[in-house]
Protein backbone atom coordinates (compact mmCIF):
# COMPACT_ATOMS: atom_id res chain seq x y z
CA UNK A 1 0.00 0.00 0.00
CA UNK A 2 1.86 3.53 -1.04
CA UNK A 3 0.94 6.35 0.55
CA UNK A 4 1.33 10.55 -0.69
CA UNK A 5 1.28 12.12 2.35
CA UNK A 6 -1.48 11.30 4.39
CA UNK A 7 -3.56 9.58 1.72
CA UNK A 8 -3.68 6.26 0.62
CA UNK A 9 -3.47 4.71 -2.46
CA UNK A 10 -6.06 2.62 -4.48
CA UNK A 11 -3.95 0.56 -6.97
CA UNK A 12 -4.62 -3.11 -8.83
CA UNK A 13 -1.72 -4.62 -7.35
CA UNK A 14 -2.79 -7.01 -4.95
CA UNK A 15 -6.65 -7.91 -7.06
CA UNK A 16 -4.74 -8.10 -10.67
CA UNK A 17 -5.71 -11.61 -12.16
CA UNK A 18 -3.03 -14.43 -11.43
CA UNK A 19 -4.06 -16.39 -14.54
CA UNK A 20 -3.00 -13.71 -17.28
CA UNK A 21 -0.08 -12.34 -18.41
CA UNK A 22 -1.68 -9.10 -19.71
CA UNK A 23 -0.06 -6.04 -17.99
CA UNK A 24 -3.18 -3.65 -19.22
CA UNK A 25 -6.67 -3.27 -18.36
CA UNK A 26 -9.61 -0.55 -18.48
CA UNK A 27 -11.74 0.85 -15.62
CA UNK A 28 -15.19 -0.36 -16.47
CA UNK A 29 -17.43 1.47 -13.62
CA UNK A 30 -16.86 3.27 -10.67
CA UNK A 31 -19.27 2.43 -7.92
CA UNK A 32 -18.45 5.86 -5.67
CA UNK A 33 -17.73 9.22 -6.22
CA UNK A 34 -14.93 11.80 -4.93
CA UNK A 35 -16.04 12.78 -1.50
CA UNK A 36 -17.64 9.53 -0.71
CA UNK A 37 -16.91 7.68 2.84
CA UNK A 38 -15.43 4.19 2.32
CA UNK A 39 -14.47 0.98 4.55
CA UNK A 40 -11.59 -0.82 4.13
CA UNK A 41 -12.99 -4.06 1.84
CA UNK A 42 -16.15 -1.56 0.63
CA UNK A 43 -15.73 -2.16 -3.32
CA UNK A 44 -14.69 1.26 -4.86
CA UNK A 45 -14.54 0.37 -8.80
CA UNK A 46 -14.00 -2.12 -11.35
CA UNK A 47 -11.94 -2.97 -14.11
CA UNK A 48 -11.52 -5.57 -16.84
CA UNK A 49 -8.22 -7.68 -17.82
CA UNK A 50 -8.93 -9.74 -21.11
CA UNK A 51 -12.39 -10.73 -20.65
CA UNK A 52 -11.88 -11.05 -16.40
CA UNK A 53 -14.04 -8.44 -14.44
CA UNK A 54 -12.13 -7.33 -10.77
CA UNK A 55 -13.59 -5.21 -8.12
CA UNK A 56 -11.33 -3.02 -6.57
CA UNK A 57 -11.64 -2.69 -2.46
CA UNK A 58 -10.85 0.09 0.12
CA UNK A 59 -7.88 -0.41 1.24
CA UNK A 60 -8.44 1.49 4.48
CA UNK A 61 -11.33 3.51 5.99
CA UNK A 62 -11.67 7.24 5.05
CA UNK A 63 -12.97 9.14 1.82
CA UNK A 64 -12.32 8.85 -1.56
CA UNK A 65 -10.15 11.96 -1.80
CA UNK A 66 -8.72 11.99 -6.15
CA UNK A 67 -10.20 9.23 -8.22
CA UNK A 68 -6.91 9.23 -10.67
CA UNK A 69 -8.43 7.08 -13.51
CA UNK A 70 -11.96 7.56 -14.92
CA UNK A 71 -14.18 4.71 -16.50
CA UNK A 72 -12.80 4.04 -19.58
CA UNK A 73 -9.39 5.15 -19.09
CA UNK A 74 -6.86 2.76 -19.44
CA UNK A 75 -3.94 1.84 -17.57
CA UNK A 76 -0.96 -0.85 -16.60
CA UNK A 77 -0.78 -2.77 -14.00
CA UNK A 78 0.09 -1.42 -10.43
CA UNK A 79 -1.23 1.52 -11.80
CA UNK A 80 -3.24 4.29 -8.97
CA UNK A 81 -7.09 4.39 -9.69
CA UNK A 82 -7.82 6.84 -6.63
CA UNK A 83 -6.65 8.08 -3.45
CA UNK A 84 -8.11 8.10 0.25
CA UNK A 85 -7.96 10.28 3.10
CA UNK A 86 -8.13 7.98 5.63
CA UNK A 87 -10.55 9.02 8.59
Amino acid sequence: MSTDDDRVAVDTGDVWPEDTDEDEGVVVNWFLSEGAGVEAGDDLCEFQVEKVSVDVPAPTDGAIDEIVLEEDDEFERGAVLAWIAPA
